[in-house]
C-alpha cells in the first residue's frame, strides 16, 4: 500500500536513509525535518507500506519546483526501498504515484539527480522512462 507518510513512519525513514542513502542523520532531526516536510504544501512525501507486516519498506520525497525559466515540475528529493525489499517493483510504483500526484495538480515534468556512483539507480531511472539530460557539478557551502 501507498500512502501518505506520517511522523509515526519517522523511525523507519531514518533506518532507510542510513542503511540504502548512507545518510546518518539522528531520528530526533529526521522527525523535526519530517513534521516541517508534511506541514510544507509544495512537498509530497509517500511511503510504500508492506501489506502482511505493515513495515515502511520505502518512501519517494517530491517538491514541487518552480522557476522563472520554465514550466512547474516536480523534483525528486528522494527515493529509497530498504534492501530486502528491493526488486520488488516498491521503487517503481512509488515513483508511480508521484507522477500521478504531478498530473493531477496539472505538472507535465518530473526531474531527478542521482550521484555518478550510484549506477544501479541510473539504470532503474533510464527502465521506468527517465533520461540522463544533464551533466553538472553541485557546489555546496555551509553556513554554520
Amino acid at each position: 500500500m501507498i500512502r501518505t507518510a506520517t511522523i509515526a513512519d519517522c523511525p523507519a525513514i531514518q533506518k532507510i536513509n542510513q542503511e540504502e542513502l548512507s545518510y546518518d542523520y539522528p531520528v530526533d532531526k529526521t522527525e523535526g525535518s519530517l513534521k516541517q516536510i508534511l506541514n510544507a504544501s509544495t512537498h509530497y512525501l509517500l511511503v510504500y507500506v508492506n501489506d502482511q507486516t505493515s513495515q515502511v519498506e520505502g518512501y519517494v520525497h517530491a517538491e514541487l519546483f518552480l522557476e522563472t525559466y520554465f514550466s512547474p515540475m516536480f523534483d525528486i528529493l528522494a527515493l529509497a526501498v530498504a534492501k530486502d525489499a528491493q526488486q520488488k517493483g516498491i521503487g517503481s510504483q512509488l515513483m508511480t504515484q508521484i507522477e500521478e500526484k504531478a498530473k493531477s495538480l496539472g505538472v507535465d515534468s518530473v526531474r531527478l539527480n542521482s550521484g555518478e556512483e550510484r549506477t544501479g539507480a541510473h539504470r532503474f531511472y533510464e527502465k521506468i522512462g527517465y533520461t540522463c539530460t544533464k551533466k553538472q557539478k553541485r557546489f555546496f557551502k555551509k553556513l554554520r
